[in-house]
């Protein structure tokens, strides 16, 4: 036992993936693809503290915002709360503050 490797889950000797967990690594895969990095697309499903960062505040604040009804797109799965991207950039979006014009001399 002492010089065996010990195999991977879900991997043949081989190397090769078993069809049944063939699926589950693609949808990690994508998963990952997804994930929010600070250059990368945001999520279709936010998290409190994803949001929280994206409105620079704490996750506390987010989830009073979201009990009181404040903000848009609470997802609400179990005990789990998410929110979802494009309603909470388009509620930004329209929160906005308009950019001071030009004026001219």
């Amino acid at each position: 036992m002492a010089g065996e490797r010990r195999q991977r889950p879900g991997r043949s000797q081989s190397g090769t993936t078993h069809p049944d967990r063939a699926h589950a690594e693609s949808a990690s895969d994508r998963s990952a693809s997804t994930s929010s990095t600070p250059d990368g697309p945001l999520p279709i499903l936010l998290t409190p503290d994803e949001v929280a960062a994206l409105l620079r505040t704490t996750r506390k604040a987010v989830y009073a915002m979201a009990e009181r009804g404040t903000l848009p797109g609470v997802v609400r799965l179990g005990r789990r709360v998410l929110f979802h991207r494009d309603n909470l950039l388009s509620w930004l979006d329209g929160r906005r503050a308009p950019s001071p014009g030009r004026t001219r001399r």
